[in-house]
């Protein structure tokens, strides 16, 4: 499975977000071998969007710094680049930094379909069924094995990186708001396999 380019990342968030439909998420793990997972939901953030951690920051219109506190600046990396927060204190959300160098956007990576490792995912997660495996952004973190030492790790080469998997037809995606935010709420830029078990069962945020 060949490693998806800088190129793919370099676009507007917004269309990578529904490119990596159907796209794969590989760990070559160093204990496990490797493990795959089948894209199956996504969401977008993007530098003017109010609930990405970079809209509150601001950039030296003559030499690009950019100014402010948190996390956010990591938002600015080169494409492809992958950042990695914690929520909850114990929840790690896998993102991968999109847009030219220097614009804040990224995807994340909300669930995906297990594919390869499957019994190291069960070990690891301690859940009954397998549809519980990674149907969540912090649940696959924790099947996959990854954690915050991956942030800012290149996700365009291994061990862990997106690679090329199936093309989705139009109508097998939907589209709502985002999960679990207050703001931005409007923005229809979650996506998702329409039928498909693994993907999360929240409630878009303007429903709620």
């Amino acid at each position: 499975m060949d490693p998806l380019p800088t190129s793919f990342f370099d676009r507007p968030t917004v269309q990578v977000a529904q490119d990596l439909l159907g796209q794969h998420l590989i760990h070559d793990h160093p204990e496990a071998g490797r493990l795959v997972g089948r894209i199956v939901e996504t969401e977008a953030y993007t530098e003017d969007d109010p609930a990405c951690h970079a809209s509150h920051l601001s950039r030296d219109p003559d030499t690009g710094e950019i100014s402010g506190q948190g996390r956010g600046k990591d938002l600015f990396a080169a494409p492809g680049t992958a950042y990695v927060y914690l929520i909850y204190g114990m929840h790690w959300l896998l993102n991968v930094v999109t847009e030219p160098e220097g614009t804040a956007g990224a995807v994340l990576i909300r669930a995906v379909e297990p594919m390869f490792g499957i019994e190291f995912m069960r070990q690891t997660r301690g859940v009954q069924r397998d549809i519980d495996l990674t149907n969540g952004p912090g649940k696959l973190t924790d099947a996959f094995g990854v954690g915050g030492d991956f942030h800012e790790a290149d996700l365009t080469e291994p061990p862990l990186y997106l690679a090329e998997g199936e093309m989705v037809a139009g109508q097998q995606v939907a589209s709502s708001s985002r999960i679990g935010i207050s703001k931005g709420v409007k923005r229809h830029w979650r996506w998702f396999l329409v039928e498909n078990p693994y993907v999360s069962r929240a409630t878009p945020s303007d429903q709620r």
